[in-house]
């Protein structure tokens, strides 16, 4: 499903208009950007969690210059699901 399906979805079963739902989902996104980037933890009760993770430094290979370089220590965006949201998907075959 892509973002302008999901506005769709969204404006049919609340019956709001594509662009105000387009608005609201473009505005949930950049505050959940602007708060990870920030360091915060966004919790959505039931749905999961949007945070941060640590990779650790590392050496890694360049396989086409045959050399080894040094990858530092960075942080990556991370989510995890709540069992609510995870059982369903569990579930599928």
């Amino acid at each position: 499903m892509t973002k302008a399906e999901l506005v769709s979805e969204i404006a049919l079963s609340t019956g709001y208009d594509k662009a105000t739902v387009n608005l609201v989902v473009e505005s949930f996104m950049e505050n959940v950007i602007k708060q990870v980037s920030a360091g915060e933890t966004v919790y959505l009760r039931g749905f999961g969690c949007f945070s941060t993770k640590t990779r650790a430094a590392k050496m890694a290979r360049n396989i086409n210059r045959n050399i080894t370089i040094a990858v530092p220590a960075h942080k990556v965006p991370f989510f995890k699901a709540y069992p609510e949201f995870e059982e369903p998907v569990r579930k599928l075959k």
